[in-house]
């Protein structure tokens, strides 16, 4: 299971995060609108193209765009590169390194409690699968 999958609560079925649905979960986290995103990148990102890629209309947006919002948002370029399909992973990397991962909401700003349910959560879900 990659970082952007997730089972749908009830279903058993993967439901992937999209490259555009991170960035809106990122964007709306650091509470900027697609037209504020549009003045801080100087205009390197229109708020309609940025709107296109969020509602994933546009899924393999050019690294320059990816590396100007990576920088906006401080979250890891080499990441979206990967969520675009431009670089990917061996699937044979070894435990050690998946471990190493960035967890899907590490790029948020989460409270102390946030955190603290979100690992009361992950334990609740790795001892429902014993």
């Amino acid at each position: 299971m990659s970082d952007t999958d997730a089972t749908r609560p009830g279903t058993g079925e993967r439901a992937s995060v999209t490259l555009g649905k991170y960035l809106a979960s990122i964007r709306n986290d650091r509470g900027l609108s697609l037209r504020t995103v549009e003045e801080k990148t100087k205009k390197q990102v229109s708020n309609a193209y940025l709107s296109q890629i969020e509602n994933d209309k546009i899924q393999q947006p050019s690294p320059n765009i990816l590396l100007v919002l990576a920088d906006l948002y401080e979250i890891n370029f080499e990441s979206l590169m990967e969520m675009a399909g431009y670089i990917s992973h061996s699937s044979k990397r070894g435990q050690a390194e998946r471990h190493g991962r960035v967890a899907t909401f590490a790029e948020h700003t989460l409270t102390p409690d946030e955190e603290i349910e979100l690992m009361q959560y992950l334990t609740f879900m790795r001892n429902r699968k014993r």
